[in-house]
């Protein structure tokens, strides 16, 4: 093979291969209905689904504590619980507790 023929395979494997990382491609009739506008708010309402649950992952929430945390009031209220600190917090009238760092790890 001469060298130009042995860059043209080169150019043509590299170029598939970042077609190939494109994403999903959807091919319609022109005649089907498309509505642009619900694909779009649908994409936008999984990005937040996906960021809330990524900010899920960051803050722990309980209902009810640990058995065996001990109140604290300095320098706010909070209870450590086996070194976890998590301080109250009213949602829709009731009381969940949400991890903070220990205010005593800052010091």
């Amino acid at each position: 093979m001469n060298k130009y023929f042995q860059t043209l395979v080169i150019c043509s494997l590299v170029t598939v291969s970042f077609i190939a990382d494109a994403g999903k491609v959807v091919v319609r009739k022109s005649s089907e209905p498309f509505d642009a506008f619900a694909v779009r708010d649908q994409v936008q309402q999984d990005h937040q689904w996906q960021e809330m649950l990524r900010m899920q992952q960051q803050i722990q929430i309980l209902q009810a504590l640990p058995i065996g945390c001990l109140p604290i009031a300095v320098p706010y209220r909070y209870f450590n619980c086996s070194g976890r600190a998590y301080r109250p917090y009213s949602y829709q009238d009731q009381e969940v507790f949400i991890q903070i760092d220990s205010p005593e790890q800052s010091k």
